[in-house]
């Protein structure tokens, strides 16, 4: 069930059928010439509704903005502080928490490392003062890590580039704009810089132009059934 789709009346029948809440965040980021700037938020919630259809939980409405460090230059990023996105987060959970719900899945579409802690740091905060709370936290990158191998994906791809281009693909093609073109950034190793545009000027990490439609299909169908697994999981605990 999606929350902002529900009624009061029907949200107060989930609470006595639905155990589990998930919480989707994504990002407004430069994704390349070809990808639109919400594709984080689009690729983990269009997965997220998938979920949806085939389990009993509640899709919380989704958090759209996102800490980006090292596309913060380019156009069209617009981050958020990760002190604001963990107060946002807890924020969220607690209010779940407050309507009974105990069982949450934060799930990110964006991949960035300080964004990916700022999210288990809320978890771990909320955890401190709820121990009886249960938390998944992943992002996108991550719970598809698994599956690249499967189809030809490397590894190192992971922005704007093949498993990103074909979930949308799949998803929204009408959004992708071209096909893009391979590239990789280039920050010195260790290195926190000021001038990131110089290291990385694309915001594509990766190889756009072996995406497809079928490779995102075959990707959310490995991953709703690795989500459904977890699910049931923590429910049975």
């Amino acid at each position: 069930m999606l929350v902002e789709e529900i009624t009061s009346e029907e949200f107060e029948k989930a609470k006595s059928e639905i155990k589990t809440v998930i919480i989707p965040v994504g990002s407004i980021e430069a994704h390349g010439p070809h990808l639109p700037l919400a594709t984080d938020l689009y690729t983990i919630y269009e997965v997220c509704k998938v979920l949806s259809q085939k389990i009993k939980i509640l899709v919380a409405p989704p958090v759209y903005y996102g800490l980006c460090r090292s596309t913060y230059p380019l156009a069209g990023t617009i981050s958020i502080k990760g002190e604001l996105l963990k107060a946002l987060i807890f924020n969220i959970i607690s209010e779940f928490y407050r309507q009974n719900f105990r069982n949450f899945f934060i799930l990110s579409g964006h991949a960035g490392g300080t964004h990916s802690a700022y999210l288990i740091d809320a978890a771990e905060a909320f955890l401190e003062l709820h121990p009886e709370a249960k938390f998944f936290v992943a992002n996108i990158y991550q719970l598809l890590i698994p599956f690249l191998k499967e189809i030809g994906i490397p590894e190192r791809d992971s922005h704007a580039g093949e498993w990103e281009v074909s979930l949308i693909k799949y998803f929204k093609p009408h959004l992708v704009k071209g096909e893009g073109f391979e590239d990789y950034p280039d920050f010195p190793k260790f290195r926190v810089v000021a001038d990131k545009k110089k290291y990385w000027p694309s915001g594509i990490w990766g190889n756009p132009l072996k995406a497809s439609e079928k490779k995102g299909k075959i990707l959310v169908e490995r991953l709703v059934q690795f989500l459904i697994k977890e699910i049931k999981r923590m429910e049975e605990e």
